[in-house]
């Protein structure tokens, strides 16, 4: 119904990885401003681009699979033919293109990065491999390429799904999302939880994808109940030098002076005035 309600383009359901359109569109307005440049640097079939151009905002989207790339095009050109009067692009591209010279233009230049914590499939050479701890390890590098992109006040928003590990149990995606995000040069700002269960009185009805239906029932099968997910966890962060300004304001603090260590600006200062 959200993707319809959206007007995404058939096919776009079967990215079992995006984030719900009414996710997308809350977090892209209250974090973001008309005018301003939202980017997926994942964007698999592009709900957020839809949102985006369809809240007044400029869309920018990465995705290195053909699939998702013909998908977000296609969600893109819906947007715009519906009356999106701003730009929308998709490239045909991995994210670590933002840290080439390739995205120079788009330095301080975004006001909110809006992606979703995504795994790979498992490649069947590789059976020792943890998809959640690869899936981290890319988000860890996404947010030090997106950090230098933002523009002061701007925003790193990153969805995540509950993610179980190949024992079953359930896996902690906010203590290391965090901590990358703070080597980045990103800080806290809220840590949110966006509910996709329904209400019926103090009762929630799941609505699970059907492969994690299927996983709770191989489970229950094997003696190993499993709940099905109701929520998505919604991390959000600002620039460091941003956040430490609003808390000294907040608190009557003098304005901190930027730090160096071996003459070096600290990440998460470069936008000191």
């Amino acid at each position: 119904m959200q993707l319809r309600d959206a007007g995404c383009v058939p096919g776009t359901e079967i990215d079992d990885e995006r984030i719900p359109p009414a996710v997308a569109a809350h977090a892209i307005a209250a974090y973001s401003q008309p005018g301003d440049l939202v980017l997926d640097p994942d964007c698999g079939a592009g709900t957020v681009l839809t949102a985006a151009l369809s809240a007044g905002r400029d869309a920018f989207g990465l995705t290195g699979r053909t699939r998702w790339w013909s998908l977000a095009r296609a969600n893109v050109t819906a947007a715009k033919t519906a009356g999106a009067w701003r730009d929308g692009s998709v490239f045909d591209a991995r994210p670590k293109v933002l840290a080439t010279a390739r995205a120079a233009g788009l330095i301080g230049r975004v006001g909110l990065v809006l992606t979703a914590l995504r795994m790979e499939p498992e490649p069947a050479n590789r059976p020792d491999r943890d998809p959640v701890e690869s899936a981290l390890a890319d988000a860890a590098a996404t947010m030090l390429y997106g950090e230098s992109l933002l523009r002061s006040g701007g925003h790193f928003v990153i969805v995540a799904r509950p993610r179980r590990r190949p024992d079953s149990t359930l896996a902690d995606l906010a203590t290391p999302l965090i901590a990358a995000a703070t080597a980045a040069g990103l800080a806290p700002v809220e840590r949110c939880v966006a509910l996709t269960a329904g209400l019926r009185g103090s009762r929630l009805v799941t609505r699970a994808p059907l492969p994690a239906r299927r996983a709770a029932a191989r489970a229950r099968t094997a003696g190993a109940p499993t709940a099905l997910p109701a929520h998505h966890e919604v991390l959000v962060f600002g620039l460091a030098h941003d956040v430490e300004l609003a808390a000294a304001a907040a608190s009557g603090v003098p304005r901190p002076t930027r730090p160096r260590v071996n003459d070096t600006v600290h990440a998460g200062w470069r936008r000191a005035a």
